[in-house]
């Protein structure tokens, strides 16, 4: 797939969801054309087509949250939801379901764990920005880690292996307690 037939095939869904995100229509034109630059200049190393609009998804998310970095704006959690129809994939996995696994966090463990792992901020910006001592945001974002892998253990039959791994296969999606 070249450049152009990205830009045809994909360039509503990238622009609806950046919008989504920045609610500023200039704002998301520059963006949108960031993204598919990033994308025109990586395009040769892209593996696997199949998984091309999860690909341009994932550069304009990054993309996106650049900007909202460079601009050193806060942004409310909610603007950036973690359960997003543009992320769903045609076949169950592991990835669908993170989002219901965070959602279900309690709000002192999620809301550091977003900011800091999902939004890429440093822990020492999240600490600033949610009024905690830093140490207490790192335990609380150790804590949600943990409470994510208990998650996957209770939603899919997962296990701990010997070297402290997550480990085992996804059931589908109906039988899945998070997603079914």
């Amino acid at each position: 797939m070249n450049s152009t037939a990205l830009w045809e095939t994909y360039h509503t869904d990238i622009t609806r969801f950046i919008l989504s995100k920045v609610k500023n229509e200039q704002v998301t034109s520059d963006l949108v054309q960031e993204t598919f630059i990033k994308a025109h200049t990586k395009l040769d190393g892209l593996k696997d087509e199949s998984k091309v609009k999860s690909w341009l998804l994932t550069i304009a998310r990054n993309t996106t949250m650049d900007y909202f970095k460079k601009s050193a704006k806060t942004v409310p959690l909610k603007e950036f939801d973690i359960a997003d129809e543009f992320w769903e994939e045609e076949k169950h996995s592991a990835k669908d379901c993170l989002p219901g696994i965070i959602k279900h966090l309690p709000k002192k463990y999620r809301n550091p764990l977003f900011l800091s792992d999902i939004k890429g901020m440093k822990q020492v910006d999240v600490a600033k920005q949610l009024s905690l001592p830093l140490a207490t945001v790192k335990s609380q974002i150790q804590r949600a880690r943990k409470l994510i892998a208990q998650g996957y253990m209770d939603c899919c039959d997962y296990t701990i292996n010997d070297k402290g791994f997550l480990v085992g296969k996804t059931k589908e999606k109906d039988n899945c307690k998070v997603c079914g």
